[in-house]
């Protein structure tokens, strides 16, 4: 189990940061490299080779440039979704009754709706840019921090520990604030792995259909937009983006099942 962890928490860490780090940084130096001694060697008619150094610079830049794009998807969605749905899943799996009743009528309306359908809608409302996105990524995912944070308060509520501290006469927010909230935590840390990793599929999809990141600002879902005119003469400009955000997804899918196990107090020891 221990090893699992330890490669799960490998494959994220390698996901999260070699492609901006190693691919850009990379690839920028060896486009410049490549340019100086195709320009130095070859004769000025031949322009294959500086085309192939120009886009490898290019290629390098948008890849260093791209980190700020993942780190608004890792955080905004997950910071917009957490900061809404987690307090009201408190309150209603607290107070429960008819306030209860009314806001998961509402949230079960909004699950209706497909994930990625209603980022879309969202994102066409507020306007196509980045920040739009990701706000319309983070109202997607408070239903599901709602629900999940609900179910584990009432779950929790009813232990004998709680029961103590009604007893001896704490306040209810005391009691939500110090003896609920940090007995769910470890469900809700993974739930936000899972969630960033759904809110990078998100962006990608909405920039590609022109609804998140603008150009020049580069965008894995941009890319693979351009790519798509030019399967045939040119695939691997379809082929890295994709690799590279089924490479990150795929790192915090594993990551998240490997933080639940490792905080599973029901898992093996």
């Amino acid at each position: 189990m221990a090893d699992l962890q330890t490669l799960n928490l490998i494959l994220f860490v390698a996901g999260t940061f070699t492609a901006a780090l190693v691919t850009g940084v990379a690839g920028f130096a060896f486009g410049i490299v490549a340019a100086a001694v195709w320009l130095h060697f070859l004769p000025p008619a031949q322009t294959t080779a500086l085309i192939v150094a120009y886009g490898l610079i290019v290629q390098g830049i948008s890849v260093w440039k791209l980190r700020r794009s993942i780190r608004l998807v890792r955080l905004i969605p997950f910071l917009l979704g957490g900061a809404i749905g987690v307090p009201i899943g408190l309150v209603t799996g607290y107070v429960a009754g008819i306030v209860d009743g009314i806001v998961m009528r509402l949230i079960d309306a909004m699950l209706a709706i497909p994930f990625l359908i209603l980022a879309i809608a969202l994102a066409a409302f507020l306007g196509p840019s980045l920040t739009n996105a990701m706000i319309a990524i983070g109202v997607s995912q408070v239903p599901v921090f709602v629900r999940l944070t609900r179910g584990q308060v009432l779950s929790v509520k009813h232990e004998e520990y709680i029961e103590a501290a009604h007893a001896i006469g704490n306040p209810a927010h005391r009691i939500v604030l110090h003896h609920i909230l940090p007995n769910i935590i470890p469900p809700l840390l993974v739930q936000a792995t899972l969630a960033t990793a759904a809110a990078i599929i998100a962006e990608a999809s909405l920039s590609f259909l022109g609804l998140g990141q603008q150009p020049p600002n580069p965008s894995w879902g941009s890319m693979l937009n351009t790519a798509k005119n030019f399967l045939q003469q040119a695939p691997w400009m379809a082929i890295w983006p994709g690799l590279a955000i089924s490479g990150l997804v795929l790192s915090l899918n594993l990551f998240g099942d490997g933080l639940r196990d490792a905080l599973d107090p029901r898992g093996d020891s």
